[in-house]
């Protein structure tokens, strides 16, 4: 994509503007912890929703799931829909405890639950959930786009981008990173319906003038969001419905409740209603992406087949890349001057979600390490620390993004890397919540056995590794001794998470049944009454979670059913 001098004009007063507009609404000289790292706990619902909604999106998201909607159909978009149903567990289960407890960080909560060992084990997981997926990952996926489809270089993308969000976020902590975000939302949904507006529009010049039509020009099952277990060539469906229904709540639990980069917005919301509606607001915004991004990449793939635009090979095969949909979409559908919004709209994404784990890298680091060392350390040089801190792992993460292509694709980047530690983060705070009986060494025991487990899986399913065992009998496309469907176990990704998940839960329930149980007045104040607990009490109105909840659960199920 060859971009006009508007284009470019309309990109730098982005980048200008939103730097500024955060440092104006987040910089505070004598900032106190609260005010830096929690927005002084003064955020709504709408804010709270949308700043946790685009600390998920990034551009990856963008142009993953346009390319995943042109390869593999609507099916990817369950992963944005089944979040619909961890966020609404955020919102009942986790969210009361979190705020009504006023912990700043979420291994502070785990400390309170179960031992200083649990705060050090989480605050580490977070921060390499954070360092690793959603600032380097995202960070080389935006630069591989920005450097294929605009001629940028990698490292210019990498250092300008960098540069511009660790500024607004160091300087304005997470004020200034949930008020940029709350404009970034509306950019990013309002890019993604341009796009989709756009396909729609194009599509009768390439003679598709109805449903029919188009159901007859996609791919079978490529409008559909429910896959049968098995495909037809009699192995394992990587998304079927089974790996959706068991395998989605292991990594979304730990991403959506137990993951401090998403969750600390709903820390800082002035009261539980307004994070728990803040939380089921974003849910909500949920819904959008599957039309908004996965569908446009259907969209996409028509048009390419009718021959509207050509899609770049994959280097060295003679496979479409489909990695290129959305910028071929842009380019072909999108006038001079609107091709500058729709970068920037990029940048957005990726800008929003690096700021929200940045800041909150550093409230990990400085809450629940140096804080920790030093309780007696005041406010304002704690805030300094944190400052500090955004541009130390900036610096790291810049360094980790040069890596990414070590993985075979992206998306098995950031699925991959949190299944060796989310079965057993997710059994801990789930089972911390609502089992009463759970202790200590037991949480401990699971933590570093469940870890060990999915490191071991991990390890054994990069093709490297595989090749290794296998020597010159591995194949072509070899996707690892435990994913490939021919040559290893041809378990899918998302049907190893439930599986490590269940040995996980034998640990800890075993583990408990033989250590002392924790004392009944403490427990009673980080663990429901019982499973159900968190859905009694008089309902309050249509604001009520509950309702709230039911509506927004109605909604996917309806849609589920139009779309199976």
């Amino acid at each position: 994509m060859n971009l006009s001098t508007l284009d470019v004009v309309v990109i730098v007063v982005y980048l200008v503007g939103i730097t500024a507009f955060g440092i104006w609404a987040g910089f505070r000289r004598h900032a106190s912890t609260n005010q830096y790292f929690l927005a002084n706990k003064s955020l709504g619902w709408f804010t709270v929703g949308a700043a946790v909604f685009t600390s998920n999106i990034s551009t990856l998201h963008l142009v993953g799931l346009a390319a995943s909607g042109a390869k593999d159909g609507m099916v990817i978009g369950n992963f944005e829909w089944m979040a619909c149903f961890t966020l609404a567990l955020l919102a009942l289960v986790f969210a009361p405890f979190y705020i009504n407890s006023g912990v700043r960080t979420l291994p502070e909560f785990m400390e309170r639950r179960y031992c200083p060992a649990a705060r050090t084990f989480l605050a580490f997981i977070g921060l390499i959930g954070a360092l690793l997926i959603h600032i380097g990952i995202s960070l080389f996926a935006a630069a591989k786009v920005f450097e294929s489809f605009l001629g940028v270089p990698m490292i210019t993308t990498i250092i300008v981008l960098s540069i511009f969000t660790v500024t607004y976020t160091a300087l304005g902590g997470l004020k200034a990173v949930v008020m940029t975000e709350s404009i970034q939302v509306c950019l990013l949904l309002g890019g993604a319906m341009l796009v989709t507006v756009l396909g729609l529009r194009a599509l009768p010049s390439v003679g598709v003038h109805d449903l029919a039509t188009f159901e007859a020009a996609v791919m079978p099952g490529q409008l559909h969001m429910l896959q049968p277990i098995v495909n037809a060539q009699g192995h394992l469906n990587p998304f079927s419905w089974l790996g959706v229904l068991l395998g989605y709540p292991i990594l979304g639990v730990w991403y959506w409740c137990a993951d401090q980069t998403h969750v600390q917005r709903v820390l800082g919301a002035k009261n539980l209603r307004a994070g728990q509606n803040g939380a089921l607001f974003a849910g909500f915004l949920k819904i959008s992406p599957v039309f908004l991004m996965v569908f446009p990449g259907v969209i996409g793939y028509v048009l390419w087949q009718k021959g509207a635009f050509q899609l770049q090979t994959v280097a060295g095969a003679s496979s479409p890349d489909y990695n290129m949909m959305l910028p071929a979409l842009i380019n072909h559908l999108v006038p001079v001057g609107l091709k500058g919004l729709l970068a920037a709209c990029m940048a957005a994404a990726l800008m929003s979600c690096m700021a929200a784990a940045l800041n909150s890298c550093a409230t990990l680091i400085s809450m629940d390490i140096v804080k920790r060392l030093r309780p007696e350390m005041p406010d304002e040089r704690v805030v300094t620390v944190g400052r500090f801190t955004t541009a130390g792992i900036m610096v790291l993460a810049m360094l980790w993004s040069t890596q990414g292509d070590q993985f075979g694709t992206i998306f098995e980047a950031v699925n991959k890397i949190p299944m060796t530690f989310a079965p057993a983060v997710t059994t801990v705070f789930v089972l911390g919540v609502m089992w009463k009986r759970g202790t200590w060494q037991a949480a401990m025991t699971t933590l570093y056995a469940g870890t060990l487990i999915g490191v071991i899986y991990f390890v054994l399913d990069l093709p490297g590794v595989g090749r290794m065992f296998l020597g010159g009998r591995a194949q072509a496309g070899f996707g690892g001794l435990v994913t490939d469907p021919t040559q290893g176990l041809g378990i899918p990704f998302m049907l190893v998470g439930p599986l490590i998940a269940v040995l996980c839960v034998v640990i800890y329930v075993v583990t408990s049944q033989f250590t002392p149980a924790m004392d009944p007045q403490a427990a009673a104040k980080v663990c429901w009454e019982h499973p159900l607990a968190f859905l009694k009490g008089r309902l309050t109105g249509a604001g009520d979670p509950r309702v709230v909840t039911l509506i927004l659960l109605t909604i996917i199920g309806a849609l589920y059913y139009l779309l199976r």
